[in-house]
């Protein structure tokens, strides 16, 4: 399932306002500013700060 891009356009990190990147192979958006990735479930953002997931040093690398 794919993201629309319009949407994604649309979309902002709850925490910081700030651009989210939409990673394809693990269904979720990423805000670098907050270091969390949202997931996507059955095609729908998940846009929680609770739901989120910590991003790795690694991860921010690429």
């Amino acid at each position: 399932m794919s993201l629309d891009t319009r949407l994604l356009e649309l979309l902002v990190c709850p925490v910081t306002k700030g651009p989210l990147e939409y990673d394809r192979d693990k269904q979720e958006l990423r805000s670098r500013s907050a270091r969390l990735a949202y997931p996507i479930r059955d095609g729908i953002p998940v846009l929680l700060e609770s739901e989120a997931r910590t991003l790795s040093d690694e991860e921010l690398e690429r």
